[in-house]
């Protein structure tokens, strides 16, 4: 039951990620793109934008599929193929500390990110992620 809990919890979680990536790609809130000051940046060059933007509906998007498939998963799953998917989701959720954390922190010590400090708040949660993944998987 404790699996479900997690992956019900982290749907919910990322769906409002995914709403605001869509529908409010520039706000600061449920981790979306408003707080890189790259994204306002971006709007004064209309080619550098689109590309953005289109990265970003692009992680939207494969956030989403990613969100169908553990749906599916708990919905559907037994429970061995659950506890597996808190394993795979510790992976892919460590690929975060080696390729954008160091960026993500690097931005923020030039002051790219507002508010400040952000990257460690985001590295925390993520971390914390990767805790309940865990204890999931073995519980």
């Amino acid at each position: 039951m404790i699996v479900k809990i997690v992956i019900f919890a982290f749907i919910i979680l990322e769906t409002s990620n995914v709403l605001a990536l869509y529908f409010a790609p520039g706000s600061r809130r449920a981790n979306a793109v408003g707080v890189f000051s790259a994204w306002e940046l971006s709007k004064q060059y209309p080619e550098i934008h689109n590309f953005v933007k289109y990265l970003v509906n692009w992680v939207a998007g494969t956030k989403l599929i990613f969100l169908l498939l553990l749906g599916v998963i708990v919905l559907y799953g037994n429970l061995e193929i659950q506890k597996l998917s808190m394993l795979a989701l510790c992976l892919a959720t460590l690929s975060f500390f080696w390729r954008l954390f160091p960026l993500i922190r690097k931005m923020d010590r030039e002051d790219q990110i507002r508010p400040r400090n952000y990257s460690i708040v985001l590295g925390v949660m993520i971390f914390a992620f990767i805790v309940f993944f865990g204890l999931a998987a073995f519980l």
